[in-house]
């Protein structure tokens, strides 16, 4: 993965929600802690690079709820200056933005949705006492034990403990391979399934780990291959995922997968190719825009601004950006420390679930199953 100095750091975007102008980031003295001027909020995601799909639904995602509030005429009468930052799906470039966003005075941030990125980041926002609302989901963002970082969805820990209930206890499935990458991501994936798989005495008949960049995966295929798996669990992102996926069906693999989030997206899907991924089964506390009113209302909102349908990293941003606006607002536009506590008082109802933060940062604690059936993720029957 490329590494890339401060002095390469890319600002992909400005999304500045004014009532009088657009201003660059870092541009002018304004900055919340002063009470006037707009609030300066950092979106940081891979706006570029093969993650971009993430940083992409969650810009989308937390630009609609800013939009919303400052149509409603912003937080206690300021509006919000949403700034975009490219991190490439890179931990160095993550770091250099921290300080970045820091020396800038930004009072928050949303992003990233790349585990790998908010962990290398976490400690500088820390110190600066920047409160961060990632979508990332490895049990690592919980082991950081930063007060200001809390996650916008359920870890891994919750996703795959649900997921193993409902294929071993529920379908009776044993003989179960296992793919996971060696990224934050893919790490916590790994760890989380297995000991869900543990418990319940069953072990993996393959637990393959491949690299975050492979991309060729017909050997550790083949090995799978040979044991015959009634299931085979995923633990990569969305693009990873879904090569591994097309290569089995073309080495005749025909066991369902299984996994979290990523085998929710419309990118899974489209690079794996829908036939291929019919039967998948996903954990998710978003199965989709047909949940109940407040996913119809969130998505036909999504798909009238950005002429596209929503997806769950999309509702995983709102309900953070919605969870931050609100602990902004009823702490009088708080700062620091001051804001991290109110974001943790802030009881949420989203369109995951109902958040309630604890002292680790995590808010939310179900997830959901569902299949991959004609191209559409559905509830589990």
């Amino acid at each position: 993965m490329l590494r890339l100095h401060a002095t390469a750091i890319s600002v992909f975007a400005v999304s500045a929600v004014l009532a009088a102008g657009c201003s660059a980031p870092g541009a002018g003295d304004e900055n919340t802690g002063n009470d006037s001027g707009p609030i300066k909020i950092a979106l940081v995601d891979a706006q570029s690079g093969q993650l971009s799909a993430l940083g992409a639904w969650e810009l989308k995602g937390a630009r609609l709820a800013v939009d919303e509030w400052n149509a409603a005429g912003g937080v206690n009468g300021r509006q919000i200056q949403l700034d975009v930052f490219d991190d490439q799906g890179d931990p160095t470039v993550g770091t250099n933005l921290a300080r970045k966003i820091d020396s800038e005075g930004y009072i928050a941030m949303i992003g990233t949705a790349e585990s790998a990125v908010t962990i290398a980041m976490a400690p500088i926002l820390k110190q600066a006492e920047i409160p961060n609302i990632t979508s990332g989901q490895s049990p690592g963002l919980v082991a950081v034990g930063s007060e200001f970082l809390f996650l916008n969805g359920p870890t891994s820990t919750t996703y795959d403990e649900t997921l193993a209930k409902h294929v071993v206890d529920t379908k009776g499935i044993k003989s179960i391979a296992m793919i996971t990458n060696n990224g934050s991501y893919g790490k916590g994936e790994h760890d989380a399934f297995l000991k869900a798989l543990t418990a319940r005495g069953v072990t993996p008949v393959a637990d393959q780990v491949v690299t975050t960049d492979q991309k060729d995966f017909s050997a550790v295929l083949t090995g799978i291959r040979q044991k015959n798996p009634q299931l085979i669990f995923l633990g990569a992102e969305e693009v990873e995922s879904g090569l591994i996926v097309k290569q089995a069906r073309d080495l005749g693999i025909t066991a369902p997968f299984a996994g979290a989030a990523p085998q929710g997206t419309p990118v899974f899907l489209d690079t794996a190719g829908a036939a291929n991924v019919e039967g998948t089964i996903v954990s998710s506390p978003y199965l989709s825009n047909d949940i109940d009113d407040a996913s119809k209302k969130f998505a036909a909102a999504y798909q009238a601004k950005f002429n596209e349908e929503a997806e769950m990293h999309g509702a995983k941003a709102y309900d953070g950006t919605q969870i931050l606006l609100t602990a902004l607002k009823t702490s009088n536009l708080a700062t620091g420390k001051a804001l991290a506590d109110a974001i943790r008082a802030t009881k949420h109802d989203g369109l995951l679930g109902d958040f309630a933060y604890d002292r680790t940062g995590v808010g939310i604690f179900a997830t959901s199953i569902g299949t991959i059936q004609n191209g559409k993720l559905v509830a589990a029957s």
